[in-house]
């Protein structure tokens, strides 16, 4: 306890708040899907607003608008996530280099509404 009378705690950072990361990792991977798979596009309002979501609650555990952004741009975490995103996919036999693959993992997402399929639609 310091000379305020409050304990410092260090947060941990975003990648290890499974509430955090977890529905960002489903939006990237959502992403990825309707960038390389012609017959499927995002559903960009609910995305949005899941981002929004997302960002607010990390506010009200304590990160900063600044550490957010920090997060968002960093390359580690960029690649760390990219990681993380091919071993979920190669899981499921897709892979990002194939569109064919990403076509059919999205629409079996799609089909389940899972946690990414909600972020995606069939064109």
């Amino acid at each position: 306890v310091g000379a305020t009378g409050v304990s410092a705690q260090a947060k941990p950072p975003i990648r290890e708040v499974p509430e955090l990361y977890d529905p960002l990792f489903y939006i990237a991977v959502a992403d990825e899907i309707r960038k390389k798979c012609p017959t499927i596009s995002e559903r960009r309002v609910k995305g949005i607003a899941a981002l929004w979501g997302l960002r607010n609650k990390a506010n009200r555990m304590g990160y900063s608008d600044k550490e957010i952004e920090a997060f968002y741009e960093s390359e580690a975490e960029r690649a760390r996530m990219a990681r993380r995103g091919e071993a979920y996919l190669a899981q499921f036999g897709a892979d990002r280099d194939n569109p064919e693959s990403l076509c059919a993992f999205g629409r079996a997402e799609i089909e389940r509404n899972s946690a990414i399929g909600v972020y995606l639609k069939e064109n």
